[in-house]
């Protein structure tokens, strides 16, 4: 038995199921029960008898887009780990384009971010090369960046306090810097923080990076060694928008993908396209009354 979750205007949501259920059994996706549900809003939920996830993932874009939802095997509980990625997930802006704009090339390193976000270049290589081109910006830059560009997207804090509140472990893992990482896990909650490190030297980026890379291989083993110190068979939660959330994403109990590129969208078992992070909550089932404002 397959459980999917969505979340949409309700009339959209209802005024869609009774055609859309002829059309989904054509294309081999049965829907066994369907319910709004009262999470913070109106929820519906789809039991479906068939275990084709991806299937049913297909026939739901196909009538209900947009939505945000979690398609998983049980009902969904409270995780005991959260982790997340930090640029365009937890915060509206990736931090290395927004610094770029301060050496005065933010369009040359947005399009290399954009292409390796998309899963088109290597995160390394592209991370080093990116870097590179800081090479001499003063790290006054990075303070001010901090304070003038960075934003937390809405509903991030709730989202993490809540969580915590109910006995979750928050982590935050980023392919991007402990500069802009350790202040934003501050202020939105976050236990414990993994990141890279630029390299100074005399109030300047040297244009490197200090120790080893957080690539996707890390944002997964980041999440495994979490699971490892909470006990095994415990319920986990991801977050992340690019291709190197992926791996991350597939390891996670519930791995949503918040706004993302088509490549993590693809591989996750929720995803997130209309709301703000609170439809992580909706989607988990805790109701606004347990929210951390």
């Amino acid at each position: 038995m397959l459980i999917a979750r969505l979340i949409a205007e309700p009339d959209h949501l209802s005024a869609r199921l009774e055609a859309a259920k002829a059309e989904m059994e054509k294309a081999g996706v049965r829907i066994a029960d369907a319910a709004m549900l009262e999470f913070c809003g109106r929820t519906m939920q789809i039991d479906s008898p068939d275990d084709d996830a991806a299937a049913l993932r297909a026939a739901l874009d196909a009538h209900f887009a947009p939505t945000d939802g979690l398609v998983t095997t049980d009902e969904p509980v409270v995780p005991r780990v959260f982790i997340s990625d930090m640029d365009s997930t937890m915060i509206g802006q990736e931090c290395i384009d927004e610094l770029g704009d301060f050496a005065g090339l933010k369009e040359r390193i947005a399009a290399i971010t954009e292409r390796a976000m998309q899963g088109e270049l290597d995160f390394e290589q592209a991370l080093r090369e990116r870097v590179g081109l800081l090479e001499g910006l003063g790290t006054e830059a990075i303070t001010q960046c901090l304070s003038t560009r960075i934003q937390p997207m809405p509903g991030a804090r709730v989202l993490v306090e809540t969580l915590k509140k109910l006995g979750c472990r928050t982590v935050l893992v980023t392919g991007g810097f402990h500069h802009f990482a350790d202040p934003v896990a501050e202020q939105l909650g976050f236990e414990h923080v993994v990141g890279n490190r630029l390299d100074v030297a005399g109030g300047k980026l040297t244009g490197g990076l200090n120790g080893p890379i957080v690539d996707s291989a890390v944002k997964k083993a980041t999440l495994l060694a979490e699971i490892e110190a909470a006990g095994e068979g415990v319920t986990t939660l991801a977050t992340g928008d690019g291709a190197n959330d992926i791996p991350m994403l597939e390891a996670a109990t519930y791995g949503i993908a918040y706004h993302a590129k088509p490549k993590a969208r693809a591989a996750a078992n929720g995803w997130i396209d209309r709301g703000d992070l609170t439809s992580v909550l909706r989607l988990l089932g805790i109701p606004e009354k347990e929210w951390v404002r």
